[in-house]
Formats: C-alpha cells, sequence, structure tokens
C-alpha cells in the first residue's frame, strides 16, 4: 500500500506520477512519523513518577463524578459500559462484581486499505473487506464467582471524570470490596486494581480473548497472556495481560491466569498494533512486533505498585482535564440525590432545569476528549469505544460533518492539544488523498469529476479509513471543510510553526478548487447579468439531486479556504503572488441567496427546496456555523440573515444528536438563547428501546428504527461546543460574552479557561445574566474587541499577558491587569494596573 504523487503546482498533470514526486510531498507535507507526530504503538522510556500524591480529595472529586448504582450488562456494554481510554486504547468496562468484562479498542486495529479501485459508477466501494473497518482488540473478563450480584449489599459505581477513574464498591459478608480501573498514558496500559476492607479476599480467573479467532496462550517470564496475530491487509496486532497480589496465589493456569486467596489484586493488560503514520512505509512498522511489545508493557507496569501506577496517570490526566471549569448554577438537593441515570430520567420528565448534570455532560464531552484524542489516530464515529467488529459506518471519519464535528470543541474548552491528532491524521494521509485524487477524481464514470478536465490538488470521499482511503461517494468540498478546521485551530492557537505545517494541506485544496470551479452567469436583483465562479457537480450532504452546480454548502466553504488561504499566505510570507490570483477568484465566487418562493436561503441555485425541509444536515447554513460570513451584528444584509433564521427553523427542532448539536450551535450563533438551550436539553433526554437521545452512560444513541439504536459520539462532542458557544463567541479580533445565555442558566455561573479565536482565553463569571467579571489573557494574541451588555472595550494585550474586566454591563465596568495590558471603552481609555 504505497502512495505516489508528483508535486508540481500545476492545473492538468499526468495520471500516473512517479515515486520521486511522493517522496517530496511526504517530505514537505508531514506524511512521516516526525512530520506527522503521530506516536505509533512503541516502546518507551519509563514515565516519570510524581513525587507527592495528585489524588483529589473525595469531596473536591465530587464536583466532576458521575455515579450509577448498577453494573452493565454485558450484552448492552455500548449504552451501560463506563468509558475509559489513554488517547490510543480505550475500554468500557461492566463493573459486575461477578464478571468485570472490559472491551478493548485499539485505534489503529482497522481492516482494510488504500482502496483505489472505483466502482462503475465511478465512486468507492464502501465494505469492511475493501474499504475496511474499526474493530475490536479484546476481550477481558476478571471472574470472581463468589461475588455474585444478588449476593452483594450498598452497589455502587462512578465515573470520576477529573482523575479519568471508573470505580466500583459493594458489601458482602461485612466486607467491603473496591475496584479502580484506569487507562494510563505514560504506562501505555490500563490497569484494574481490586481491594478490600475487612478481611475479605479474591479468588478467580483473568482471562483475555481476542475478536478474530486468535489463540491466547500463558506463561513465560512474568506469567503473562497474550495473543498476536495479523489481517489480511498486513497489519499485525497483539495484546497480553499480567496479574500481581502480595498475598495469596497467582499463577498460569492454562490459557488464563488464576489467583486465589488474595486481599488485594492488580490486573495490567496492554496491545497495540505495527500501523504507522507514514504512507511511504505502506502505513506500517515492520520493526513492531506488537505481542511481544504488549508483554513488555504489562510487565514493566506490573513492576510497580496499583497506588503509583494511579499516581502517574492521575497526575497526567488531572491537569488535561482541569484546564476548563464551568458552572452553570445550582442544582437541588432532591436533584443530587438521585443517581446519574435517575437525574437524566428526571430532567426530561420533570422539565426542570439541572444546571449541575447540564455541566456534567460539557465535562463528559471533554472526558471522552481527553481520553480518546491524545497521541494516536482521531476519534471517528465511536471513537475508540466498541462492542463489537461491526460498527455501523464501520467506525470511520465521515467527513461531511462528523470528523469535524468532533473536534468543535478541543479548542473552545481548553483542549487545544487534543486537536493536534486530527491535523497529524491529514497530513499523515496526504500523499494518499493527493495520489487517489490526481489518478481517479477525473474517471470518466465519476459524476462528481472536474468538466472542465483540469485535476490538482487532492481531495476526499465521504468517508476516509486511516490508509490514505476512501469510502462511499467522492466529496469534492470535503477537503475544503477539513481545512476549516485545521485552520480553525490556527485561529485559536496563533501557532505559527502550526500553520507552516498545515500549509500543504491549505495549498492543495486550493489548487483542488482553482481546477474546478466553473463559470456562469447570474442576473442580480437588479436585472444586471454577471458572470460568476461556482462549483461543478455535486451532492449538498446528503439529500438532493446528485449533480447540482453551485450548491450552498461547497460556495460557502470554498469562500472561506481561500480566505483562509490568504491569511495563511500572507503570515508565513509564502506565496504572495498566487495569494493575488485565488484573491481574485474568491471574489468572483457566486455566494447563495434567498428564495423568492420559499423565504429561506437556498440550498442550491434553485427558488426550489429540492430536498427534505427538516432535512439532518445543515449543509447550506454552513456559513452561519462552523463559518461566520453570516452574522446577526449588522454586518450581513437583512435579508440573507433572515433567509438562514428562516431555513434554520424550517430544519426543525428535534434529530438525530449530532444534528441537534449542530442546530444548537446556529441558534447560539443567532443569539437566540431559549432554542440552543432547548436542543442540549433534547440531546439529554433519556434513550428509550434505541430511541434518540442519551443512554444510561451518556453516550449519544441514534435511533435507526425498528427498536435499533446506535452509538455516535460527535453529539458527545458536538454538544458541549454549542454550551460553550452560547457563553462565549469569538472571531479574530472580536469576543462576544453570553451572546446566548439562557434563562436556566442567568442567576449565576461562571466558566474558564474557554478558547477565544485571535490567540486568547477568556474567564468569566456573570450574575443576574450579567458578566460581573471577564479576565482575558493572551496566548499569542494581541488586539480584540470585548462585547459584553452592550458594551465594547477594547483590549491590547502582549503574549502572555492578561487583564480583567469587571462589570461591563453596567456603564462600561473598569479594568485591571499587567503593565503590559490596556484596555479601552468607546467612551475614554483605561489602562492596566499592575498586578
Amino acid at each position: 500500500m504505497e502512495c505516489t504523487v508528483d508535486t508540481q503546482h500545476t492545473a492538468a498533470r499526468d495520471n500516473h506520477p512517479n515515486r520521486r514526486g511522493f517522496l517530496a510531498l511526504a517530505a514537505t507535507a508531514g506524511a512521516g512519523v516526525a512530520l506527522g507526530g503521530l506516536p505509533a504503538f512503541t516502546a518507551s522510556a519509563a514515565p516519570d513518577r510524581p513525587a507527592s500524591s495528585p489524588l483529589l480529595s473525595a469531596a473536591a472529586a465530587a464536583k466532576n463524578r458521575l455515579w450509577w448504582q448498577a453494573p452493565a450488562d454485558p450484552g448492552s456494554m455500548i449504552r451501560q459500559g463506563l468509558p475509559v481510554g489513554n488517547g490510543r486504547l480505550g475500554a468500557l468496562a461492566s463493573n459486575d462484581p461477578a464478571g468485570e468484562l472490559l472491551t478493548i479498542t485499539d485505534a489503529t486495529l482497522w481492516t482494510g486499505g488504500l482502496n483505489d479501485t472505483l466502482l462503475s459508477d465511478g465512486q468507492f466501494p464502501y465494505g469492511r473487506a475493501d474499504f475496511g473497518s474499526l474493530t475490536l482488540l479484546a476481550r477481558l473478563t476478571v471472574d470472581i464467582p463468589e461475588h455474585d450480584l444478588g449476593s452483594v449489599d450498598g452497589y455502587r459505581r462512578s465515573l470520576d471524570l477529573a482523575q479519568g477513574l471508573v470505580s466500583a464498591s459493594y458489601d458482602l459478608s461485612s466486607v467491603t470490596y473496591e475496584r479502580q480501573i484506569f487507562a494510563s498514558r505514560p504506562d501505555d496500559v490500563i490497569v484494574l486494581h481490586f481491594s478490600q476492607r475487612g478481611g475479605g479476599t479474591y479468588t478467580g480467573t483473568v482471562s483475555l480473548a481476542g475478536t478474530h479467532g486468535e489463540s491466547t496462550t500463558a506463561g513465560g517470564a512474568g506469567g503473562c497472556a497474550s495473543f498476536g496475530a495479523s489481517f489480511a491487509n498486513g497489519l499485525r496486532y497483539g495484546a497480553a495481560v499480567t496479574a500481581r497480589s502480595g498475598t495469596g496465589t497467582v499463577a498460569v493456569s492454562g490459557t488464563s491466569i488464576s489467583f486465589r486467596g488474595c486481599e488485594e489484586l492488580t490486573v495490567v493488560v496492554s496491545g497495540g498494533t505495527n500501523y504507522a503514520p507514514d504512507a511511504a512505509a505502506g502505513f506500517r512498522d515492520p520493526s513492531v512486533d506488537p505481542e511481544r511489545l504488549a508483554r513488555t508493557k504489562v510487565l514493566a507496569a506490573a513492576g510497580h505498585s496499583a497506588r503509583t501506577l494511579l499516581h502517574t496517570h492521575v497526575a497526567d490526566f488531572r491537569p488535561v482535564f482541569e484546564q476548563l471549569d464551568i458552572s452553570l448554577g445550582t442544582s437541588s438537593a432532591a436533584q443530587r440525590r438521585l443517581d446519574t441515570w435517575q437525574r437524566v430520567q428526571a430532567r426530561h420528565t420533570d422539565d426542570v432545569p439541572d444546571p449541575e448534570l447540564e455541566a456534567a455532560y460539557v465535562q463528559f464531552g471533554r472526558y471522552l476528549m481527553v481520553s480518546g484524542s491524545r497521541g494516536s489516530l482521531p476519534m471517528g464515529l465511536q471513537g475508540q469505544w466498541l462492542d463489537g467488529n461491526d460498527p455501523d459506518w464501520m467506525g470511520d471519519y465521515h467527513t461531511d460533518i462528523n470528523l469535524q464535528m468532533n473536534y468543535w470543541t478541543a479548542d473552545r474548552a481548553a483542549l487545544s492539544d487534543c486537536f493536534d491528532v486530527f491535523a497529524d491524521y491529514c497530513l499523515a494521509q496526504l500523499p494518499c488523498w493527493t495520489d487517489v485524487t490526481r489518478r481517479l477524481f477525473n474517471s470518466p464514470a465519476n459524476r462528481y469529476r472536474n468538466s472542465s478536465g483540469r485535476i490538482a490538488g487532492w481531495t476526499v470521499a465521504i468517508s476516509t479509513n486511516p490508509y490514505g482511503g476512501g469510502g462511499w461517494w467522492w466529496h469534492p468540498a470535503g477537503n475544503a471543510w477539513l481545512c476549516q478546521s485545521l485552520f480553525e485551530h490556527y485561529e485559536y492557537t496563533q501557532d505559527r510553526a502550526y500553520l507552516e505545517k498545515i500549509y500543504p494541506l491549505l495549498r492543495g485544496a486550493v489548487e483542488f478548487w482553482e481546477a474546478r470551479l466553473i463559470t456562469t452567469t447570474v442576473t442580480d436583483a437588479s436585472g444586471a447579468d454577471r458572470e460568476v465562479l461556482i462549483a461543478d457537480s455535486d451532492w449538498s450532504p446528503e439529500q438532493g439531486p446528485l449533480d447540482a452546480k453551485g450548491i450552498t454548502y461547497a460556495q460557502e466553504l470554498v469562500w472561506n479556504l481561500f480566505g483562509n488561504h490568504r491569511t495563511a499566505a500572507r503570515v508565513l510570507g509564502r506565496d504572495a503572488a498566487y495569494s493575488a490570483t485565488v484573491e481574485g477568484l474568491r471574489q468572483r465566487l457566486y455566494l447563495p441567496v434567498v428564495s423568492p418562493r420559499t423565504g429561506r436561503l437556498q440550498e442550491w441555485m434553485s427558488p426550489d427546496d429540492l430536498g427534505e425541509t427538516t432535512h439532518r444536515h445543515l449543509s447550506p447554513l454552513i456559513g452561519l456555523f462552523p463559518g461566520d460570513r453570516i452574522r446577526p451584528d449588522g454586518s450581513t444584509p437583512k435579508d440573507i440573515l433572515a433567509g438562514a433564521t428562516a431555513l434554520l427553523t424550517a430544519r426543525g427542532m428535534d434529530s438525530y444528536g449530532w444534528a441537534n448539536a449542530w442546530r444548537s450551535l446556529c441558534w447560539a450563533r443567532l443569539k437566540n438563547a431559549e432554542k440552543a438551550y432547548r436542543l442540549v436539553v433534547t440531546n439529554l433526554k433519556p434513550s428509550v428501546n434505541g430511541s434518540n437521545g442519551s443512554a444510561p452512560n451518556l453516550f449519544d444513541i441514534m435511533d435507526m428504527g425498528q427498536g435499533r439504536g446506535i452509538f455516535q459520539i460527535d453529539a458527545n462532542l458536538g454538544t458541549p461546543a454549542a454550551v460553550i458557544e452560547m457563553l462565549v463567541y469569538s472571531r479574530p479580533g472580536h469576543v462576544e460574552l453570553l451572546p446566548a445565555l439562557p434563562a436556566a442558566w442567568a442567576a449565576s455561573g461562571s466558566v474558564s479557561g474557554v478558547g477565544v479565536r485571535g490567540g486568547f482565553v477568556a474567564d468569566l463569571t456573570w450574575k443576574n445574566g450579567e458578566v460581573t467579571r471577564v479576565t482575558l489573557t493572551s496566548v499569542g494574541g494581541r488586539d480584540t474587541t470585548v462585547l459584553a451588555g452592550g458594551t465594547a472595550r477594547r483590549v491590547s494585550l502582549r503574549p502572555g499577558g492578561s487583564v480583567t474586566l469587571r462589570d461591563l454591563g453596567r456603564g462600561g465596568g473598569t479594568a485591571a491587569g499587567r503593565p503590559d495590558a490596556v484596555s479601552s471603552s468607546r467612551s475614554g481609555h483605561t489602562g492596566g494596573e499592575g498586578r
């Protein structure tokens, strides 16, 4: 599986690029591990161990703790299992006293490959055998037969979001038994620790089973059970487990590990593949023996006490999670007495705001981001949490909303480092995306081919895998949307080195559209004719005609792409002449108008609605969110703003979770707080018999009909972004506080660590719907305007500087800051006070 590509910047080129061209692109675009930055499953130095305990007190941990009064049913792990993850490995835990079950997933355990043989219609095959699928690595069970659930009392399990820790406890024969489960990034293992108070012991077995017919063997130095195998595509993988106790006996027995009379027990499991984010190497590292490496990792970790492993994990996890704190108000004592699933049900049944639950839902999304998006592949449709080998849509990367939504929360919610895997994935795939585009996109069978016959740059399919492959249909505008997410990360961080790294992605996408745009004539409202540039034949995701030209979705994305390229070229001091050419194209782009028949923003270049009025996708509103060309601040023509609002209204208020999250974000942009809030609450409603809503473990469930509901993680990650957007809206040079604060949260609240486009972080508090204090800290930004309560304040900071503004809604407020910070209002200038 090797991609070849010619990197010359020409509008039309040969469809048989050479090896030298590929290596040139790999060198400039970051195809290898060094530039892409994606670490594989490899040996690593021993991690630093904390000198003191990083654990939170029980009272401090309670704020971010979810809890339940029953274990998961092994047959319903996706709805009831509690997730842990170290960014690469993910697991769902059942917490059954007599039979702990972990379903373990490695983000790189993919079947399939490049998938570069098109079907007769010019589109991609899309099956598990050709495109491939994310699959389950292993099932780990810890059987303790004497601890039958029917015999225990006081059962409780919890998910500590701030410390990345699943716990369970129960009483049996006057003994309190406890277990803790966590996925350690520093040690690259999952740890299960069983303890007790009152003189009890554990007796049972530990079993590790693969899910593809592998044979587990046990024995050897250290007493491990392990397996290793490979897929038909050549990917090697393996897993290993070991157990330790200072009391009783632990021994290898057949293919499992037995333990008897142990007062405490520590089980350590790890696994992985030889996947490497390097197209030149066929996305494999042949030097890695995954089974052997897994054994090495578990034995190294098992050489330390459970306490040491826990402290090492928490010292890594807590600082990342605690970069954002949020309070949306105080819940009642009655609400607090309920467990998490009872609270979800009560919130829906009683329709009474539960602000602490709603804040916890935000933090749960952030927890999934920290657990699933550090140091490996990005999260796809289910993240790193499977319960079998047949995830819907292969658990892939959908590029027409779902992958992008997964990362809307990262920068907004103080998890910018978790965005890195998204960018590194795109960089690693770029050589193959470019190669496949240039060889296959203009196939005569492809209904989306460029009618000009020209081809350049790169694009993607609707579905992508980690081998450079596409699945389902071509998605011409997918490159522009990926680049919008990539560039927005720069807007938050102002990281010039990062911008340099992603520039080949931006440039290649621009080249693709330079070759793809076609000219047509439109008649303005005045009756005048003018020539404009429009996108060639395309499909507005995922509805309507299959061959429409100038769809609003593509026009908006390309308008953003060209503008972002102009900014990147200017910041980097590159391609000035080419940038000017692209800006000229941008000025000629057709932008959507309002239909005289429906009063809504047109999705197609037609006054008629050619699809479903209430369709799940908001593709024609891409200029409202995630773009911000359309905004309610007087800069957008009134008819366009009214047309966008009418279209959003027509789409409805009840859809799949991810669609509700997108709707909420759009209503927040329109400053309609109550509609934005209602959609957040809709996603919190309990899922019953597969209906849309939240499962008992808070995973978002999509109703597929006939009582079948499936898990998709995008709503869990997109809804927190909507909550943040209701509290802080930003674009470079502008930040607005509480733009869409609903009545349910208005009494009092606070949020700290919110990312602000333009290179700032905001911490704010409010009372009675008004901002009482905001601190703005520069992470690279220098100038911005802060708007709150109708008052605008101009702030200038040096990187690292901060300024605090108070009582913004009360006559302009006051400012305090470091000597390198100043703020000014429209009525005058206030200097910063040193502190």
